[in-house]
């Protein structure tokens, strides 16, 4: 066994989690991450469930990768993720060839799987819910290319949202302590990574231990992970409104390196939905945070989800979302129709607005937060942002491509020799899901990061 290959769908932390995956089994087996299929000797799928059909497209990728262990009996072939925890053994009596099937707190346990799979020459599941565990015995991140990286720092949700699996497939909520983020973090910035996205379900409920005396919340590890020499910017997602506290709107104000631009999930503008959605929060609450985070740190960027066609949605509950639209200004969204998910609490409720009406007001509510989204694209042009230089333009890679603060693409000409710099860029043009740019000096910019 030499080669591993890896499918990620789904979110950041899913990705976070793949990387992870790649990085155990080529500490336990030796095994050579390819980015083609056909010379993998390890095929692992990593799943995400959130959305409907999910575990219909999970199918899919077997049944064409079926093909490949029929072709090769002594391929072994690995489901991880939300749809493997939610699944468990019901996934292998539908596709009765996986050999592999793990949960994404016990993905530290796949050369022990993987020994047993070969060893007893029959199938391994195990998809627990081991509290932080997976953390204590995941080894040290090796080298990377790449000015950016993701840092998980917690896992799970206590929210119980109607609509949503996460509570379901990635457990409560718990934290890692901040000794182990920061040694993480240190490792990657000695290993050339500029910019690093701190992870979770529900990002800033993190309580971390301090590793001195009693626990300490987001803004405390934020304000640590400034301190980190060569670190040049901060982000994270996912949030929820209702721990979006006064330390964290404070850090905004006064933590230079963290990005003028956070995901704020709002799902929905009409407070009667949100109560169906059991999101403990209400318009005016959200409202009224957002103004706060605006005052901290003028110029900030908000991007939300938004779910359309909730059960016992009307007209006039989505006229209220528009409303919310128009008033946040939303740079971006995450936005979808609402479709049941399996042991949510929605599904009790009655699916009541047609498949039709959804369209059209996902339609019309994409169609706004484009607009909006390109209105601010086009102010750009003109001026100069502080980028963060990532690397080759995956469209053309002849380019250069970097981030801005405020989280969009940049693609100019420039040296690769520039990757994990932050350079002055004069934006030039905006198109549809990106910037154009002119670098001003080649020197590294200052590290006061522009809106």
């Amino acid at each position: 066994m030499q080669n591993l290959y890896i499918k990620t769908y789904g979110c950041q932390m899913n990705e976070y989690d793949s990387e992870r995956m790649a990085d155990v089994l080529a500490v336990s087996h030796g095994l050579h991450l390819v980015d083609d299929p056909v010379l993998a000797d390890v095929l692992l799928l990593n799943t995400c469930s959130i959305r409907e059909k999910a575990a219909d497209k999970v199918f899919t990728q077997l049944g064409f990768w079926r093909s490949f262990k029929e072709r090769r009996p002594e391929l072994v072939i690995g489901v991880g993720g939300c749809v493997a925890s939610q699944e468990g053994e019901r996934l292998r009596r539908r596709a009765p060839y996986v050999d592999l099937v793990f949960g994404p707190q016990t993905l530290h346990r796949l050369p022990d799987l993987l020994d047993a799979c070969l060893a007893e020459r029959r199938p391994q599941v195990d998809v627990a819910f081991p509290m932080l565990e997976k953390f204590d015995h995941l080894p040290q991140r090796p080298g990377r290319d790449g000015a950016t990286a993701f840092v998980t720092i917690q896992e799970g949700c206590d929210k119980f949202c109607t609509f949503c699996v996460v509570p379901h497939t990635r457990g409560r909520e718990y934290s890692r302590p901040m000794p182990d983020i920061l040694r993480e973090t240190r490792t990657l910035v000695d290993q050339g990574v500029r910019e690093i996205t701190l992870l979770g379900q529900n990002v800033n409920a993190y309580r971390g231990a301090t590793g001195l005396v009693g626990e300490g919340g987001l803004a405390d590890l934020l304000a640590r992970l400034a301190r980190i020499p060569g670190l040049l910017r901060l982000r994270y997602t996912t949030s929820h409104p209702s721990n979006l506290d006064d330390e964290l709107i404070a850090a905004h104000a006064n933590i230079e390196i963290l990005a003028p631009h956070l995901h704020l999930p709002v799902q929905s503008g009409s407070d009667r939905i949100l109560r169906r959605m059991h999101r403990k929060h209400t318009v005016e609450q959200y409202l009224d945070k957002i103004e706060r985070l605006r005052v901290a740190r003028p110029g900030i960027q908000i991007s939300s989800d938004f779910i359309v066609g909730f059960p016992g949605e009307t007209d006039a509950d989505f006229a209220a979302t528009m409303e919310l639209i128009d008033a946040v200004r939303f740079d971006q969204s995450f936005s979808f129709k609402y479709s049941q998910r399996p042991n949510t609490p929605a599904l009790k409720l009655k699916d009541s607005v047609p498949e039709a009406v959804k369209d059209a007001r996902l339609a019309v509510l994409q169609g706004r937060i484009n607009g909006l989204a390109q209105g601010y694209a086009q102010a750009l042009v003109g001026t100069r942002q502080a980028v963060l230089m990532t690397g080759p333009s995956r469209r053309d890679p002849q380019q250069l491509t970097g981030k801005t603060a405020c989280n969009r693409s940049v693609n100019m000409a420039g040296s690769m020799d520039w990757v994990g710099q932050m350079l002055d860029v004069e934006i030039t043009a905006a198109l549809p899901n990106s910037l154009r740019g002119r670098v001003v000096h080649a020197a590294p910019a200052s590290q006061r990061l522009a809106v």
